[in-house]
């Protein structure tokens, strides 16, 4: 593996998912980001990441801009979803659940 992170990783739905809710999660409760709404700041992150990975890989025009606006809704709401998922699991497991033997 060359390098850990690539712009195409991140121009794909799945890595913009993921650095979203990663970047998201640990910035949430910096300073001013404190007062804006979660889903709010991971839609700015959403933009943040994919204005950037599709620039460095396929090139940005207008139409492309547009439509990143519209996915970054996408990628905000899947990257609110992943992190909710992974405190639904986490706190399961901390209460006794989890899987079943």
């Amino acid at each position: 593996m060359e390098s850990f992170v690539t712009w195409g990783a991140l121009a794909s739905f799945g890595g913009a998912a993921a650095m979203t809710a990663l970047i998201t999660q640990l910035t949430k409760n910096l300073g001013f980001v404190k007062k804006i709404p979660t889903q709010l700041w991971s839609y700015v992150i959403a933009l943040a990441v994919l204005f950037p990975a599709t620039g460095f890989t396929v090139g940005l025009n207008w139409s492309g801009a547009l439509l990143i606006l519209f996915n970054a809704i996408s990628v905000s709401l899947s990257a609110n979803g992943i992190f909710s998922a992974a405190e639904r699991i986490i706190g399961s497991a901390g209460r006794g659940g989890g899987t079943k033997s």
